[in-house]
């Protein structure tokens, strides 16, 4: 796979706020369900925001993904051949070199095993204990008062999830569980790899036991042992106030249950829908009155619909078409209140008068109105 950061499009150096946009833009363009849409691709996107998102992961994966670029000796920089240097390179990343014994006749050349091998097994080892569930998305209809107050919703979901009869550990209920043979209870397992260096001590996680040491005594009936099934799962999905259409919310381990891993994350994608009077502009709600030619002559007051009920609006003499009046503390929640109500003017111009009407609009006019 590649770079996490050309994933997302980011500098090495990118804040949090610029991965989460790249990101959202991503995801919006490749959805699955979007036309267009590259579900490959979009999980990739997913899985370099979930590991760059996080401090402590991205830490790891910086110090882990510069130090494997730097170990091959054909890759960027190379390896110098010094023995001491490469040692110290690699102490901290969880190799033991202490039985290395260099050969000096044939040199690096003269290896069984090339560092791809070596390597590539350490950095496996390393992924089998992060091992995560699927990621899953689905599509959430709002309405657009919803989407300025922000809702609770509760959502019917079929997945992988964590088998709750015994709680994940694929062991009957009521039986204990048993100390794994093939780690002798320690979750992972020590071997020697031959290698240039000599004989390298590694670790990995038992694959029997899945790291955890303890393996059932009795199968679960339920899982037959798996810890994991698939069924009917209720979500709560807690949407934001002022969220914008298209916006994605992330419940983070609400994706699919995965044997003796972490679960994957949920993406929910909102969809908002238009209100037959405002607009949303921001913090603020956008709408356009039409006000009657003799009420913007002389002033008057309307009842004006708001998403907390109907208030007065008061129309001062001599209004113009483009005059913009606030409703203070009606629009969308932020962080320090609300936004207002911005409505713009109409001055509505009558197509016909009566005779009298247009008297009375001639005088007017004689009078320099």
């Amino acid at each position: 796979m590649a770079n996490y950061y050309d994933i997302l499009g980011v500098d090495k150096k990118a804040s949090k706020d610029e991965i989460k946009k790249a990101f959202r833009k991503l995801a919006h363009q490749y959805h699955p369900d979007k036309k267009g849409g590259d579900a490959e691709k979009f999980k990739e996107v997913n899985e370099a925001y979930t590991i760059l998102s996080d401090d402590q992961k991205r830490s790891q994966y910086d110090m882990y993904g510069q130090t494997f670029a730097n170990s091959g000796a054909g890759g960027q920089g190379g390896f110098s051949g010094n023995w001491q240097d490469f040692a110290e390179q690699f102490k901290n990343a969880g190799f033991d070199f202490s039985n290395f014994n260099q050969n000096q006749s044939g040199g690096f050349q003269s290896a069984e095993f090339d560092l791809g091998d070596i390597f590539g097994e350490f950095f496996r080892g390393k992924r089998r204990e992060a091992k995560r569930g699927r990621d899953i998305s689905i599509d959430l209809e709002l309405s657009f008062k919803e989407a300025v107050f922000g809702v609770e919703r509760d959502v019917l979901l079929s997945k992988v999830s964590t088998c709750e009869t015994c709680n994940g550990n694929g062991s009957k209920k009521g039986t204990e569980m048993m100390e794994c043979k093939q780690c002798n209870g320690k979750g992972n397992i020590r071997e020697l790899k031959r290698s240039i260096f000599g004989s390298i001590e590694m670790t990995r996680a038992c694959e029997k036991c899945d790291g955890r040491g303890k393996v059932p005594k009795e199968k679960c009936h339920i899982c037959d042992g798996l810890g994991i099934l698939k069924k009917q799962s209720e979500i709560k999905i807690k949407v934001p106030e002022g969220i914008e259409n298209g916006e994605m919310v992330r419940i983070s381990g609400a994706g699919e249950a995965m044997k003796g891993g972490n679960s994957g994350d949920l993406y929910i994608k909102i969809h908002v829908k238009g209100h037959k009077v405002f607009q949303k502009q921001g913090s603020d709600l956008v709408m356009y009155l039409d006000v009657k030619l003799s009420d913007a002559i002389l002033g008057a007051e309307y009842s004006i619909e708001t998403l907390d009920g109907n208030v007065n609006l008061k129309i001062t003499e001599g209004a113009n078409t483009g005059d913009i009046l606030q409703i203070k503390g009606k629009g969308v929640p932020h962080s320090r209140g609300r936004g207002d109500i911005l409505v713009h003017l109409r001055v509505a111009i009558p197509k016909k008068l009566s005779r009298e009407a247009k008297n009375l609009v001639q005088k007017l006019k004689d009078e320099g109105v």
